[in-house]
């Protein structure tokens, strides 16, 4: 099941993408307003029954794709997870636990939404990723069960302001919460066999920049929610970004993307999360 979040002649829905329309759930389930309530009173099966043997109400490019989840309580983000990428931050070592830090939701837009360069920095980059949706509330979950709490999948382009990464001493906090910086969608997937590596492609102005799979994660999916549960309380509707790859051409100086360019975040068992870059005004 593909669920998505949207705007439609300036009316907020959610619905299930079947094909190249969309089943609109809202009236359906009536009680919920949006899919984070939905994800929060673990009502999927409820979606699903909704949207099955239903003639799509709207077709997808009708609609503006928004961020999947309106307002999750979390959006953690595991930063320099794939092997090789410690390289560019003259790390040699694998970390013996996670990197993390938070994202606001107004850092990120829906699919075909713009990402932002903001006035006050040139240095907008990219990261393609895999985000995970945790499905009930959880706490000290063994890795063995870790699987079971996620919900569904989707993408994000974690976007990043580089030079507010270290604005701060300590923090990379400044640099990853610039508003429209970032992307997430185009939807959330249910069902995915998660045990299987997942194969993560970015292409810039259509040209491929990042190739990786899952499976050069330092920090698998498992490792990553056993970690977070031994020190705090995971709730239905967090999203967990779980890292980029290695950029597969560095250049020096760097290239920033800039108004025009188009980056676009593909896994075959999702879809594509696709964007334009626009100057902020």
């Amino acid at each position: 099941m593909r669920l998505a979040s949207y705007a439609l002649h300036g009316r907020l829905s959610f619905g299930a993408v079947n094909g190249d329309a969309i089943v609109d759930l809202r009236p359906r389930l009536s009680r919920f307003h949006n899919l984070s309530e939905v994800f929060r009173a673990g009502a999927l099966d409820q979606a699903k029954a909704a949207s099955e043997g239903v003639r799509p109400d709207i077709k997808l490019d009708e609609v503006e794709l928004l961020p999947p989840l309106s307002a999750p309580e979390k959006i953690l983000c595991i930063g320099i997870n794939y092997a090789n990428r410690g390289a560019d931050y003259n790390v040699t070592n694998n970390p013996k636990y996670p990197s993390m830090f938070y994202r606001a939701p107004n850092s990120l837009v829906g699919s075909g939404q713009h990402l932002v360069v903001p006035k006050i920095s040139e240095q907008l980059d990219y990261e393609g990723e895999i985000a995970i949706v945790i499905g009930r509330d959880c706490k000290h979950v063994p890795k063995a069960r870790a699987l079971e709490v996620i919900a569904g999948i989707t993408l994000c382009n974690e976007g990043t302001i580089r030079d507010w990464t270290r604005h701060g001493q300590f923090n990379v906090t400044q640099g990853k919460n610039f508003d429209a910086s970032g992307a997430i969608g185009p939807w959330i997937v249910t069902g995915v066999d998660l045990s299987k590596p997942l194969h993560l492609v970015t292409r810039k102005n259509g040209e491929v920049i990042q190739d990786d799979t899952t499976a050069n994660m330092i920090f698998s999916f498992a490792d990553i929610i056993a970690y977070t549960t031994s020190f705090m309380t995971l709730k239905a509707g967090d999203v967990i970004c779980t890292g980029t790859p290695v950029k597969k051409a560095k250049s020096d100086p760097p290239v920033w993307l800039k108004p025009g360019d188009t980056i676009e975040v593909e896994c075959p068992e999702i879809g594509v999360l696709r964007n334009s870059v626009v100057a902020e005004a």
